[in-house]
């Protein structure tokens, strides 16, 4: 999956020691775009038919045994992630939509801190979707999350999102309920026509130039436990733990049918899942800047050309500011 030859390569050549990108540079920086993708491939579902959960194991670290090399990895992905943003933001032509989905204590927050520490924040969003409001249950369910879609330019960030009608819903059916949905639209396809409307949104947000990546971080049962027991021992994380994460453990089978019926109906080419093993943190964070870095790479994105007018208006400017005596 991923080999010693991405750490090196990375360490060794990222970034380069000059702020202007020669030929030289430029083509080792190609490489380890395609050195790094490597990474998140194995990782990636665009069919969800014969997916199954059971067949990735959510302590994988594709190979990688040396944790320090990986976290020194990321820290030049984040430059390299940083380098493709400023190019997504002046370009002003694509949207990149991040989205995240997993158990309780696998990990989101700290990947969307860590990945998205070098991201400049005028160009980037994000936006965690708790239980929805009243005025949001009064809307249809993929309401509040079109309000929050990054506009062209910039990086957007869902932690959590309108994946949760598929998931928490489905889990406790209960909720329904409060969406005061006429009874007669309640039906055994409810789940399949959610699945429906989902996959004709994603398709209409690629369509419209939003690009599309959805990570589901894959915790096993244990590690969840291990990392709640961490929590109740740290003061500084009590705030993040409620029993309310300990009930939800008693629904651990009903869960994963759900994460694995999601992934089947909803994993596509324009908009595919990434099943990132959860159980090493490390591991997690740098699969996940890999794939990023590999779907901002593939716009062929470019700093706008300057015409010539524009070209004559800048001359004049430097000769009027070396003219310019103070």
């Amino acid at each position: 999956m991923c080999g010693p030859g991405f750490l090196f390569t990375i360490k060794q050549e990222f970034p380069p020691r000059t702020s202007r990108i020669t030929l030289r540079p430029l083509m080792k920086l190609k490489k380890l775009v395609k050195e790094a993708a490597e990474t998140s491939r194995p990782f990636r579902v665009t069919k969800g038919e014969d997916f199954r959960l059971k067949d990735y194991d959510p302590a994988d670290t594709g190979g990688l045994k040396d944790k320090d090399k990986a976290i020194n990895t990321l820290k030049r992905g984040v430059k390299l992630l940083s380098h493709l943003q400023e190019k997504l933001y002046a370009q002003d032509r694509w949207a990149v939509l991040l989205i995240f989905q997993a158990m309780d204590a696998a990990g989101k927050d700290g990947a969307i801190k860590h990945v998205m520490s070098g991201i400049n924040p005028q160009g980037c969003s994000v936006t965690a979707f708790k239980a929805p409001s009243q005025e949001e249950l009064d809307h249809e369910f993929l309401w509040r999350a079109h309000k929050a879609i990054p506009e062209r330019g910039k990086l957007g960030l869902f932690n959590r999102s309108y994946y949760e009608e598929v998931l928490v819903v489905r889990v406790h059916e209960e909720l329904l309920e409060a969406q005061r949905l006429p009874k007669e639209l309640i039906g055994k396809d409810i789940w399949e026509k959610r699945y429906e409307d989902i996959n004709n949104f994603e398709e209409y947000l690629t369509h419209n130039g939003v690009v599309i990546l959805k990570f589901f971080l894959h915790l096993s049962k244990g590690e969840q436990k291990k990392r709640f027991l961490e929590r109740l021992e740290m003061s500084e994380k009590n705030w993040k733990f409620s029993m309310a994460d300990v009930k939800e453990r008693e629904h651990w089978k009903d869960y994963q049918k759900a994460y694995e019926e999601m992934i089947q109906n909803t994993a596509t080419k324009h908009a595919p899942w990434y099943v990132i093993p959860a159980d090493n943190k490390w591991f997690t964070r740098l699969a996940v800047a890999a794939a990023a870095i590999e779907a901002l790479d593939s716009l062929h994105l470019q700093f706008p050309e300057v015409d010539k007018e524009k070209k004559k208006e800048l001359a004049k400017v430097r000769e009027a500011l070396l003219h310019n005596k103070e």
